[in-house]
């Protein structure tokens, strides 16, 4: 679908607009079609991203920014507030919920504030924005609710429709603004360089077709399918020659992802990038793969904002509300758990974990085979 026309500028339009950024990985990636959006809106006004430092490099030759602040998690709020008043914004478009969030723009003398509406901040907007009835959000699910479901006491619920992933939220504030609403993919740009450079760092040969391996989850075990199941997974995909695995994941990763490699080792080449790679660097070893296998999790939207299908193994989280892409896309493979009590959003699953289990090696295989399929051969 081609992008609309760039809107012109008004007299009435912000020169200065301050977007507030989200701070985990995931959720970055999530707001980028907002962030298209908003560009589109406002082509001529200087737009700035004030974003977590841990965050910063995510952003890096972004086409819609002009410039990003990094703030580390050291600074206080006080010190946000004077960088922001320093900066003489005209408007901040405030992305996470947060009270502080809010307080930071109004501390920091913005004279257009907005954000959602939540109780307790609103006095701190000038524009308020009230989600429409019938969303569906994250909502930890109670022991006794679980109990309820896995023995069949509750009767399930409708899936949530698109209106409710995280990207329409980004999107409905924009909107706000004038900002045209229609879903557009989120997109990570790297660079032919970034990509030669890291071929180059890691020994990650053009001849070789690359499947991505992300075993690891940040938010908790409940989210993470089985160490093994991807071991197992990959020495039946390494069947087939011509194949490579590259193993992505945070340095909290490195075991799981050294444990696999130690597995592999003898059926296809393979390269352990866990723990040693920038967030530019994680973007550009998954845009160089194939496929790539992944638990929900922050490199699961990476993967697919440059461009590379993703095969999910869902379990404690939803797919209608945090999955990868735009709802329904046809070119990832997004499983779901065969499990009563699932999405519960827990941490750690307080039974036996059957939402993961249900996934098993043989069908995580055949849905990477057919994406393969549509890549190979070289």
């Amino acid at each position: 679908m081609a992008n609309p026309p760039a809107s012109p500028r008004r007299p009435s339009d912000p020169q200065r607009i301050l977007v507030r950024s989200v701070n985990w990985l995931g959720d970055a990636i999530m707001t980028t079609p907002a962030l298209r959006r908003l560009r589109q809106r406002f082509p001529q006004s200087r737009i700035e991203l004030l974003s977590p430092a841990k965050l910063a490099d995510l952003w890096t030759g972004h086409p819609d920014l002009d410039a990003v602040l990094p703030f580390g998690k050291e600074e206080g709020l006080l010190s946000v507030a004077r960088q922001l008043r320093a900066s003489a914004y005209d408007l901040a478009i405030l992305f996470p919920n947060s009270h502080r969030v809010a307080l930071e723009a109004w501390l920091g003398r913005i004279p257009r504030r907005l954000g959602v509406a939540r109780s307790g901040r609103n006095l701190l907007l000038t524009d308020v924005v009230i989600p429409p009835a019938g969303l569906v959000s994250m909502r930890k699910r109670t022991p006794a609710e679980i109990e309820a479901a896995v023995t069949g006491g509750a009767t399930g619920s409708p899936r949530p429709g698109p209106e409710s992933h995280h990207t329409a939220h980004y999107l409905r504030l924009v909107a706000a603004m004038g900002a045209d609403p229609t879903p557009v993919a989120p997109f990570l740009h790297v660079s032919p360089t970034e990509q030669e450079a890291l071929r180059t760092r890691f020994q990650i040969g053009s001849e070789i077709r690359w499947i991505g391996l992300n075993p690891g989850a940040e938010y908790g075990p409940a989210k993470r399918w089985p160490r093994e199941h991807f071991a197992e997974t990959a020495t039946r995909l390494a069947a087939v020659g011509g194949r490579g695995f590259l193993v992505f994941g945070g340095p909290a990763d490195r075991t799981a992802a050294e444990a696999i490699a130690q597995e592999l080792s003898n059926a296809a080449p393979i390269r352990v990038l866990a723990g040693q790679t920038s967030l530019r660097e994680l973007g550009a070893g998954l845009s160089l793969c194939s496929v790539v296998l992944t638990n929900d999790t922050g490199p699961m939207h990476v993967a697919a904002a440059v461009g590379t299908p993703v095969i999910v193994p869902f379990g404690s989280t939803s797919i209608e509300l945090t999955g990868p892409g735009l709802p329904g896309d046809p070119r990832h493979r997004l499983l779901r758990p065969d499990a009563p009590c699932a999405p519960c959003f827990l941490r750690e699953c307080p039974i036996d974990f059957r939402c993961m289990h249900s996934h098993s090696v043989t069908r995580v295989t055949t849905a990477a085979e057919e994406l393969l399929a549509r890549r190979e051969p070289l």
